[in-house]
């Protein structure tokens, strides 16, 4: 079976662009055949402020939206973050998102796939792999940013992909899959029970 990569939309404010950027990288990563994608709209969890009253490491959740997200995020082996930059940083959404959980997220690869401006969206990854290496996950320098994105879309909002775009994504893809691979025995060490405290 090919690994499940999972690619998260980062941004949930109305009038996103995510979405349309997050489907084109969706099927260009069906077309180079390595994993098998699963689109993950961080929008449809409507997670809140983390409101769960233990730390995430215990994994004893109190609540339907954080059980539905772990077991989102536990099924997958890698994943890819389409992120915006606001003020320098990733939307308070994803950060929000990673700070839910902690051993779901661990020994698993990601990759990003960033938009924006001039800068495309290159300072909220940083900020976002400092933040994932703490969850103890890989995040690859390879990646695909997007500058002035809002140029290569058309009337309808769906993005008319560069050749710079599909050839960084298979840089990114080619590279996150061999993380995959390399990481497979640990991944299998985040689903085992928890081991009581001595």
């Amino acid at each position: 079976m090919k690994p499940k990569l999972h690619i998260i939309i980062a941004s949930t404010r109305p009038g996103r662009v995510g979405p349309s950027i997050a489907q084109w990288f969706s099927e260009y990563t069906a077309e180079h055949g390595k994993f098998e994608p699963v689109l993950v709209d961080l929008a449809e969890f409507n997670l809140p402020v983390f409101d769960e009253p233990e730390h995430p490491m215990k994994q004893n959740y109190h609540h339907a939206h954080t059980k539905a997200w772990a077991e989102s995020v536990s099924s997958a082996d890698a994943f890819v973050f389409v992120t915006p930059e606001y003020n320098y940083a990733p939307p308070p959404a994803l950060v929000n998102a990673l700070n839910y959980l902690s051993r779901e997220w661990n020994y698993a690869p990601a990759g990003f796939v960033s938009y924006g401006g001039i800068s495309g969206g290159l300072r909220s990854v940083q900020v976002a792999k400092q933040i994932v290496t703490t969850l103890k996950m890989m995040p690859i320098p390879e990646g695909v940013p997007m500058p002035m994105v809002f140029q290569n879309l058309d009337e309808n909002g769906k993005l008319k992909p560069q050749d710079i775009y599909r050839t960084s994504a298979a840089t990114m893809l080619d590279e996150l899959f061999r993380w995959t691979e390399a990481l497979r025995s640990l991944r299998a060490e985040r689903k085992a029970p928890l081991k009581a405290a001595a």
